[in-house]
Parts: C-alpha cells; structure tokens; sequence
C-alpha cells in the first residue's frame, strides 16, 4: 500500500470517528435539552384553524394553544374559529362555553360619493397614506377614505370597497377577527351584534354647518332624533349622536325624522 492511500485512510478514518462523536453529542444534547410539549397543547393546536392570524392577541396558533392550556387566554379567543372551536376546546379543558351572539365588523360612515373631495390625491392607495396629508382628501377627516386598508387587512377575502367608495362585509366570508377594525386610521369599523341594527353613519364632531359643506348624509347634533326616541336611547354629545343599543328597539322612528338620512337600520 502506498503512502498516499496510508494516508487517505487515515484521514477518511478521522472525519468519520469526528461525525461519529459529534452524531453521539448531538443525540445526547437533544435528549438533555429536550423541552417537554404538554400532550394538551398538542391536540388544542390540531383543532385550531391554522391560520396564524394573529387575531386573538397572540404570534400564532400554537402561542395561543399554549397560552389557553396555561389559562392565560380565553377558551374563546380565537375568533377565527368561532363558537364551535371554543366548544371543542372546553371540552378538552373539562370546561362548558355559552355561545354569544355573533358581532360582526360595522362601518359607521355613509360618506363615500357623498362627502366632497378637498383635493386630489395622487399616491399610494392605503386610508393611513391619504391621512398623513392634511387629514385625507375628503372634506371630513372623520369619515373613511376608501382607499381600502381594511381590506387588505382581512385575511378571509371578506371585505370589497363598493361603488359609492365605501368597505362592505361579506357576513358569509367574515371570521370577526377584527384585523379590519385595527387597521382603520379613523376607527370608523366597529363590532356590531346582529341584534343592533339602528346605526348613527357618522362618526364627526364638526357643528353642523361645516358638517353640511363637507357631507351631504353627515349628522349635523340637530337632536330630532333623541327628541323623538320614545326610549331615551339617543344622547348627542359634540354634535354627534349616539344610540344606547340596550335601550333601542328598532323602532326606527329615529330614522323617520333624521333630516340629513344619517341614521339607518341595516
């Protein structure tokens, strides 16, 4: 045998004793380290949507799994998955879950095509971009921009801006994650029961003069409406007017005797 294959023996000899060693380190630390997964956690992770939203406050499903064996989050709290996951999960944590009524995501604005245009914008098509000039193009800085962020948010396809400029949600496609109503720079997207469906469509606090320049449905704190509600449920504060849904019955006398149309049973 020659010096030059001795050699490379040797040297294949070597690098396989070092993977060997090594292999053997790597299988001794891994059993030493090993971090022990609750059995819990696993088969609430198996249920759950998968999606890694984020909506229920957490980085991700199995945050969330974690955090709700360890009873630090709500059975319920994932809104992807609604009352029938919360269900599942009780049942593995022993616990019983009472179904809410369902809310859904509700936009109080009736601006769109209705509020004038103060200039044109020319730019990157995201609500919080036309915001950071001078408020937004349209004549009121309170209502949406309809430039569409909410809907980009939504990671269920569940939300379309219309034709008159304006988001809408498709109940059949919302989850309720609320992605949508984080993402609004004029907080004009709220969670509403089905139950509640008289609706002030404004959200400024303009008097009513500047209210009229700017929009033609905008509410103006004229007050017929709270002076004619036989339940005492609407308070106007800041010229804008409110409806305590636990007192409205949806007699919808409100929306009878609003002049600018601002109040609307959907």
């Amino acid at each position: 045998m020659s010096e030059y294959s001795t050699i490379l023996i040797q040297a294949v000899a070597i690098l396989g004793g070092l993977g060997l060693a090594v292999g053997i380190m790597l299988v001794v630390a891994s059993k030493k380290f090993k971090v022990e997964t609750d059995p819990l956690v696993e088969e609430i992770i198996d249920i759950l949507p998968g999606a890694n939203c984020g909506a229920c406050g957490y980085a991700g499903c199995a945050t969330f799994a974690e955090s709700v064996v360890s009873e630090d989050a709500p059975i319920d709290g994932c809104p992807v998955g609604g009352f029938e996951l919360a269900k599942n999960i009780g049942s593995k944590l022993g616990q019983e879950v009472s179904e809410d009524e369902k809310e859904y995501p509700f936009i109080l604005c009736n601006g769109g095509v209705n509020c004038v245009d103060r200039f044109d914008y020319v730019g990157f098509e995201d609500c919080k971009a036309v915001m950071m000039l001078s408020d937004g193009e349209k004549g009121c800085n309170y209502g949406c921009m309809g430039r569409g962020t909410c809907v980009r948010a939504c990671p269920f396809d569940a939300l379309v801006i219309g034709e008159d400029k304006l988001p809408y949600v498709n109940k059949n496609l919302c989850t309720s994650c609320g992605l949508c109503i984080t993402s609004c720079p004029n907080d004009i997207i709220v969670f509403a029961k089905e139950s509640e469906r008289v609706h002030v469509l404004c959200m400024s606090h303009d008097k009513g003069k500047a209210v009229k320049e700017a929009c033609t449905v905008g509410c103006i704190g004229c007050k017929i409406c709270a002076k004619n509600c036989p339940e005492d449920a609407i308070t106007v504060t800041s010229f804008l007017a409110d409806i305590d849904q636990q007192k409205c019955t949806s007699c919808g006398i409100c929306v009878e005797k609003c002049p600018q149309n601002t109040i609307a049973i959907r």
